[in-house]
């Protein structure tokens, strides 16, 4: 007799493979922007071929990743800070990434570096910025507590999300357009080479994640109880948060803020698999990648002329359907 979790998994894996596997075609056509950022202007089966290899399979792939990172992300933050609110973006991970896309934008700072743009540069060192100051006052405070560092994260945000509002103000319209655009997350510059800059970020936290689910399972308790089973707490909780920190920082910086994944799919998975990450873990990665690489094809397909920003598809589909699963489950 199969187990109502294998059950599970016997529908989210196909789905995930169908997903990676249909989504680069839906849309096949070379679209206006896609033809803008192959870099040709000629609309022959030949561009449209390399848009596919090159922007098409890329981008799905990047989306599959970034999903999975985002999910993965919600599962653990929710889990060692105990808190059913806490997502990817609630420790000011998203914060630091903006402040430093912005200030770039701002000072109109254009430098490349191994093939990494001023803007990726500045995402990455904003975000490691926040988990330094998350990490450094939380240490300072004495002992890590949970609460602690989320009160702390969200001050942060805060105070960076000031910040950027103070510098829109003071660019002119286009600077202030640039920042909104990428405010809002989308996957708009994938590519190899994108695809290549965010996987290790995505794989090391995936593989440092997997190995530590029993502490994980240990750690969403109680911290007494963890140590009564022999768990270094403090240590345990850092590794698994500087870990799945740099992994958003990472999706971040190439993709920008995409919300609201990290906070549906762990839900939505813990419904349906239980709180024992060892089911949890690899369905919010099955569900998280296939959902926002659903999501994006959606955003791109919904317009010839333009693309919607998959950020903004996230929050449209999400915020009802995480209400209506918050009513279900009051009623229940």
């Amino acid at each position: 007799m199969i187990s109502p979790r294998k059950s599970i998994y016997a529908i989210l894996l196909p789905l995930a493979v169908v997903t990676l596997c249909v989504m680069p075609w839906i849309g096949q056509k070379a679209l206006p922007w896609e033809v803008i950022t192959s870099g040709t202007h000629h609309t022959d089966h030949s561009v449209d071929a390399l848009i596919f290899w090159q922007i098409r399979i890329p981008r799905v792939l990047l989306s599959m990743l970034a999903g999975m990172g985002l999910s993965l992300g919600g599962v653990v933050f929710q889990s060692i800070f105990r808190n059913p609110l806490a997502t990817p973006f609630t420790l000011g991970i998203a914060g630091g990434a903006s402040l430093g896309v912005t200030v770039a934008i701002f000072l109109g700072i254009h430098i490349s570096l191994l093939g990494i743009s001023s803007t990726a540069m500045a995402a990455l060192l904003g975000a490691l910025l926040s988990i330094a100051l998350v990490y450094g006052l939380a240490r300072a405070t004495g002992k890590l507590e949970p609460t602690t560092m989320l009160l702390t994260g969200v001050a942060i945000s805060f105070f960076f999300s000031s910040i950027i509002l103070l510098l829109q103000y003071l660019g002119d319209m286009s600077d202030s357009f640039r920042i909104i655009h990428w405010l809002m997350g989308d996957l708009s510059r994938a590519n190899p080479d994108s695809l290549l800059q965010m996987s290790p970020f995505v794989i090391s936290g995936i593989l440092i994640t997997v190995l530590l689910h029993k502490e994980l399972n240990l750690l969403s308790l109680n911290d007494d109880l963890a140590a009564s089973y022999g768990l270094q707490v403090e240590k345990t909780r850092m590794t698994l948060f500087i870990a799945v920190s740099l992994m958003i920082a990472g999706i971040v910086t190439v993709c920008g803020p995409i919300g609201f994944v990290g906070i549906m799919v762990p839900h939505v998975c813990r419904l349906i698999v239980g709180a024992n990450h060892r089911y949890l873990i690899p369905a919010s990665l099955l569900l998280g990648g296939t959902f926002l690489t659903l999501c994006d094809t959606l955003a791109r397909s919904m317009s010839a002329s333009a693309e919607v920003p998959v950020g903004i598809i996230t929050a449209l589909l999400g915020g009802p359907f995480f209400l209506a699963l918050l009513f279900r489950k009051s009623s229940v």
